[in-house]
């Protein structure tokens, strides 16, 4: 029988094994702004994020740190690069891109008519151990690049 993994212990227990001073601190957003949508489901342009890598990790900057960073929807990539994120390695891998990037399953749903369209691009957002740096330049970035590519919803799919 395979024992679960819990996230949050885990995350907790490497912190401590690190020697820093405190557990880490989850975000919390109280204020974030979700909002009902404007229009039906059915007409509403999706967006993508996801928190891969390009397959070349040129979301490096000189300095080497990640950064947002997009990709055209069509054609969809191949394969991205997750080597540097975390996940149950011994239960799964990163092989199919469209388990954590489903550009295919979105357009599916446009096709159906259950969603209005996919927006042109997604968008690759760096996992990063800075709330700050996260809530005051990547995200910022991310709704910028949604708004101009004319999207109305976001499906978020972190690896």
């Amino acid at each position: 029988m395979t024992e679960t993994v819990r996230y949050m212990d885990r995350t907790r227990d490497y912190y401590r094994a690190l020697g820093y001073p405190s557990d880490y601190v989850w975000s919390r957003f109280d204020t974030v702004p979700f909002v009902p949508l404007a229009k039906p489901l059915s007409e509403a342009r999706i967006g993508l994020v996801t928190t891969a890598s390009p397959p070349n990790l040129g979301n490096r900057d000189v300095s080497g740190k990640r950064q947002v960073w997009s990709g055209a929807v069509s054609p969809a990539p191949a394969k991205l690069f997750t080597d540097n994120l975390a996940w149950d390695k011994e239960s799964t891998h990163t092989d199919d891109r469209a388990s954590f990037l489903p550009i295919e399953a979105v357009q599916h749903w446009a096709a159906e008519g259950l969603v209005g369209g996919v927006a042109a691009r997604f968008h690759g957002v760096p996992t990063e151990y800075s709330q700050r740096k996260t809530m005051e330049i990547d995200a910022p970035q991310v709704l910028a690049r949604l708004r101009a590519d004319g999207a109305d919803a976001a499906l978020l799919s972190p690896l």
